[in-house]
């Protein structure tokens, strides 16, 4: 593990006090990634190749359609679906012929109470399919390296005290990376201050989903004509808070504000 390239980000993101700073990097990549794929990335044959293969994900197909480089994208997708036809051309062959042998021995095989190999071939002909519109090459990416980011998360939480007193009195992190930390925590601390780790995790985030929790139920309370005085306070924007704790940050203001 590269811990030493990544402890600045980690630190930097943990500076910004929101509510969950993987949260922070892994927007910061993304938006890096996008504009990358757009750039100079197009004409490189490693990562078009990369790219017809695997192409992008609806949500970040819909981040590069926002980019200005439509020339770009279209030079992509061109190739991208070049690439899908190819693989399409195979799963269509398994599927018509799948289906002529349930039509053709279709009482037969319901007599003898065979009739589910042609339908399980049917299946899996669809699983691929789906397969091929949900792969991405932004996931991926994003995926390896917020691995490595939270290892260098819980590297500083281990080696440097400042670092964990500031998650100590940090607003946590998100449920999904909350799961990430607890995952890797197995892999990358040290067996004898593994239970130390969970149980500061485990304590920043039931003290901040408690602070969610009635920050929510504040912004709904403030709908009630009684209250229409009463200042906002904390919980404008406690939707979009609420919402990002719960799914990882996706509405409202940007987790980076350098961004």
């Amino acid at each position: 593990m590269r811990y030493h390239i990544d402890t600045i980000p980690v630190w930097d993101a943990m500076k910004l006090l929101g509510e969950c700073p993987l949260c922070a990097i892994r927007r910061k990549n993304e938006l890096y990634e996008a504009q990358r794929f757009l750039g100079g990335s197009v004409m490189e044959p490693d990562t078009r190749i990369t790219v017809n293969d695997k192409g992008f994900c609806a949500h970040h197909q819909v981040m590069l359609t926002k980019e200005s480089n439509r020339l770009g994208h279209a030079l992509m997708l061109h190739t991208h679906l070049k690439k899908t036809e190819e693989k399409l051309k195979s799963l269509y062959d398994k599927a018509l012929n799948a289906s002529k042998e349930i039509s053709s021995s279709g009482i037969v095989r319901r007599m003898t109470g065979k009739t589910g190999e042609p339908k399980d071939t049917i299946k899996g002909v669809c699983d691929n399919i789906d397969h091929l519109s949900e792969s991405c090459v932004i996931c991926d990416s994003l995926h390896e390296n917020m691995e490595r980011y939270a290892a260098s998360f819980l590297h500083l939480w281990n080696t440097d005290n400042e670092f964990k007193r500031a998650f100590e009195k940090s607003k946590g992190v998100c449920i999904p990376d909350f799961s990430l930390l607890l995952r890797l925590s197995t892999q990358v601390l040290p067996a004898k201050v593994q239970a130390d780790f969970v149980e500061a995790l485990i304590a920043v985030q039931t003290q901040n989903l408690s602070r969610i929790e009635e920050e929510i139920q504040f912004f709904t309370l403030q709908f009630d004509y009684r209250n229409h005085d009463r200042p906002w306070g904390e919980c404008k924007d406690a939707v979009e808070r609420a919402t990002n704790k719960l799914q990882g940050w996706c509405i409202g203001a940007e987790p980076n504000p350098k961004i």
